[in-house]
This record gives C-alpha cells, structure tokens and sequence, in this order.
C-alpha cells in the first residue's frame, strides 16, 4: 500500500485454481459482489439484477460502516472480458475510487490483481488511522472467500 498524487494505492494479488474461463464469469456476474464482502458491512446491491457488464454500467450499493449507513454507486469504466475490468466510484464515502481488476491464465489456474487508487476525506491522517486497515480487512476477507470458492 503506498500513497503518490494525493492518492493511496492498494494491490492484493492471488492464484486461484481454475482456469480463467471459470473465473472471470464469477466476476461477470454483479450479484456474486455479496458472497466475497464481509458480512460486517452488511453490503447489498441496490441495482436490479442482473447488470448487463459493459463500459457505462452503474451500480448501486448500501452498506454499514461501522454501523452508519452509507450508499455507493459505481460505473464500469473499462471491460475487456476476460483479462480485465475497472469499476470507479461515482459517488460514496471515498473522494475517489478507482478498482482495476486483471486475470491472466497461469499454470492451469488464473492470477487475478487488483490494483486500487483512491482518496479519502481527512488525507493521509485518516487513512493511516482508519481506512487503510480497514479495506486490507476487506480484501483479506475477500482473498479467504474467493479461494474457499475457487479450490
């Protein structure tokens, strides 16, 4: 995790098992969202599903935040099936989102990084303090499910 222009960055990188034909329509599908995002959030999609994925799609959510109700909505900015996708904050808790997915085939499974920038109210202070331990929580909890899913 590091920080330059003002915006922080994270990067999570796992192996999963399954051949990228397996794997991407996993990610294809917005619904599956809910299954990888820890229950502490009480996460729900808003938009009726199913959501076509294109360049263009928006997506509403709600969420807890240590208990205060929160909404976000995302658009599909890139869609390169089956390599990768990015999803940008529209509007939400962060000053800016913006979540690049990427999947390639690799011994016999698929390596799939994200790399996410963004920017939160309060700089640097609050992201040291709350938000960085916060979403490394959410993409551990993600990595567990996603290989619970996947092995």
């Amino acid at each position: 995790m590091g920080q330059k222009d003002g915006l922080f960055t994270i990067e999570a990188q796992i192996f999963l098992p399954r051949p990228i034909q397996d794997v991407f329509p996993f990610f294809a599908d917005a619904g599956n969202l809910e299954s990888i995002t820890p229950p502490w959030l009480r996460f729900e999609i808003l938009t009726p599903l199913p959501v076509a994925m294109r360049p263009g799609a928006r997506i509403d959510y709600r969420l807890r935040l240590h208990g205060v109700p929160l909404r976000w909505q995302t658009e599909i900015t890139v869609w390169e099936p089956p390599f990768r996708f990015v999803d940008e904050q529209l509007c939400g808790p962060y000053r800016k989102w913006v979540h690049e997915h990427t999947f390639a085939e690799h011994a016999g499974g698929t390596d799939m990084r994200d790399f996410v920038r963004y920017a939160v109210p309060g700089g640097w202070p609050a992201n040291y303090l709350f938000v960085r331990r916060e979403v490394r929580r959410i993409f551990e909890y993600r990595a567990e499910r996603l290989l619970s899913l996947f092995s």
